[in-house]
C-alpha cells in the first residue's frame, strides 16, 4: 500500500504548520534513522495499551519509510490511534520527499485490513489531523514519556 503524504490541497497533511513540523526534519539520514528507532517506541499516554513491536524500514535512496507495528492484543481498540500517532511522528520528523507506509503487522489484529486502509488513505489522515480534538490526543501521545 502506498502511504504517502496527502496532496497539497486545503487541510492536507503536506501543509507545513507548527503542528506538523519539527526541527527534527532537518536531521541527517543517520540521525533520522536513530530517531526513528528510539522515538517510535510510541511512549504514548495510553498506559499498557501500546505496541509490542515497531519495525521501521528506511530507504533513503527511494525516499520511502515503512513502519510495521504490532498492537499488544488482537482486538486493541487503539490500533488506529497508535498508527496515526506513528504517522504524525514521521510527518513531523522527515522531509516531505519521503513516502510513508504505516501498517499493522500482518495477522496480529482482528481489524488489520480496515486499520491499514484508514492509515493509507491520505484524505482520511488529513481529515483526522484537521479534527482539533483528535490532533490534541495524538499530540498527547507523542509528548508523553514512559
Amino acid at each position: 500500500p502506498q502511504g504517502g503524504r496527502a496532496s497539497g490541497g486545503p487541510g492536507s497533511a503536506r501543509r507545513r504548520s507548527p503542528l506538523l513540523h519539527s526541527p527534527a526534519a532537518s536531521a541527517t539520514g543517520g540521525e533520522r534513522r536513530a530517531s526513528l528507532n528510539t522515538e517510535l517506541k510510541l511512549p504514548c499516554g495510553l498506559g499498557a495499551v501500546a505496541v509490542t513491536a515497531v519495525s521501521p524500514q528506511v530507504d533513503d535512496a527511494q525516499s520511502t519509510v515503512s513502519v510495521e507495528f504490532t498492537p499488544t492484543i488482537p482486538h486493541c481498540s487503539m490500533a488506529t490511534l497508535i498508527g496515526l500517532s506513528i504517522k504524525v511522528k514521521l510527518l513531523r520528523s522527515l522531509p516531505e520527499r519521503f513516502k510513508l507506509d504505516v501498517h499493522i503487522t500482518p495477522g496480529t489484529h482482528a481489524s488489520e485490513h480496515a486499520v491499514n486502509k484508514q492509515l493509507a488513505d491520505k484524505e482520511r489522515v488529513a481529515a483526522a489531523l484537521e479534527n482539533s480534538h483528535l490532533l490534541e490526543v495524538v499530540n498527547q501521545c507523542l509528548s508523553a514519556r514512559s
